[in-house]
C-alpha cells in the first residue's frame, strides 16, 4: 500500500512539473474576412419631400380664371406647342386616402411624348374634379414643368413611384416659360385646377392611389 501511494505521489509530482514546462498556445488569429459581417445601418435615409408652408406661396386665382393673353389657336411657327392628340386621351382615377373624405380626380393620362408635350396647353377651362397626369415610367427624376401657352392656373403634384406626394407647386401662373419643380425625384406629375390641393386637404407626404394608370 505504501509503494502504491508513493507511486501515485510521484506521478502527480511529475504531471505538475510537466505542466509548469508547457508553453502557452498562441491566441487565434483574426476571424477570416469571409466570416465578418458588416453591421447594418440603424436608420433609413431621409425621404425627399418638399414641405408646404402655412399658406400658399403664390396668391390663389379666382375660380374660372383664364389668361387674357390666351391665344385662340396654336401658332404654327411655335414648335413648343404641338397639335392636340388625334383622339381623346384615356382617363383614370387618382384618389387621396390620407385626406379627409378621400377626394379624387378623374384624370387624362399623358403617357407618351406628344401628349406630355402638349399637356393642357390652350385649354380655357377644366371641371373642378378633373386633371391630367403625366406618366414617366422610365424617367424617375426631378421633373421640371412650364406653363407655355397654358391658359388656366394649375396645381402641380409631383408623385413618386410608390404613390408618395413629394411636392406640390400650387397656383402656378399662366402663360409663362419659367420652369417649376419640387427638387425631389418623381415618376408622375398631376395637374389640377389651382387651389384644388389645399382646398381638399391634399399635402406633400400623403399618398396617392391610382386606378387605371
Amino acid at each position: 500500500m505504501r509503494l502504491f501511494g508513493t507511486a501515485i505521489l510521484a506521478s502527480a509530482m511529475c504531471l505538475a512539473a510537466c505542466a509548469c514546462d508547457r508553453v502557452a498556445e498562441p491566441l487565434p488569429a483574426d476571424p477570416h474576412p469571409l466570416t465578418t459581417v458588416a453591421s447594418a445601418p440603424t436608420t433609413a435615409p431621409a425621404r425627399c419631400i418638399k414641405a408646404w408652408g402655412a399658406k400658399p406661396s403664390r396668391e390663389p386665382f379666382v375660380a374660372g380664371f383664364v389668361a387674357p393673353d390666351c391665344p385662340d389657336k396654336p401658332d404654327p411657327n411655335d414648335p413648343a406647342t404641338p397639335p392636340p392628340p388625334k383622339g381623346p386621351l384615356r382617363t383614370a382615377t387618382v384618389s387621396f386616402p390620407d385626406a379627409a373624405g378621400t377626394p379624387s380626380l378623374t384624370v387624362e393620362v399623358a403617357d407618351d411624348g406628344l401628349a406630355r408635350q402638349r399637356g393642357l396647353m390652350l385649354r380655357r377651362s377644366m371641371p373642378e374634379n378633373r386633371g391630367m397626369i403625366f406618366v414617366f415610367a422610365d424617367e424617375r427624376r426631378d421633373h421640371e414643368f412650364w406653363m407655355h401657352n397654358t391658359c388656366i392656373p394649375l396645381d402641380m403634384m409631383f408623385i413618386d413611384k410608390d404613390g408618395t406626394i413629394v411636392g406640390i407647386e400650387e397656383n402656378v401662373p399662366t402663360m409663362n416659360d419659367n420652369t417649376y419643380s419640387c427638387g425631389c425625384s418623381s415618376t408622375f406629375v398631376l395637374e389640377a385646377n389651382a387651389g384644388w390641393s389645399r382646398k381638399h386637404g391634399v399635402t406633400p407626404g400623403q399618398k396617392a392611389k391610382f386606378d387605371g394608370i
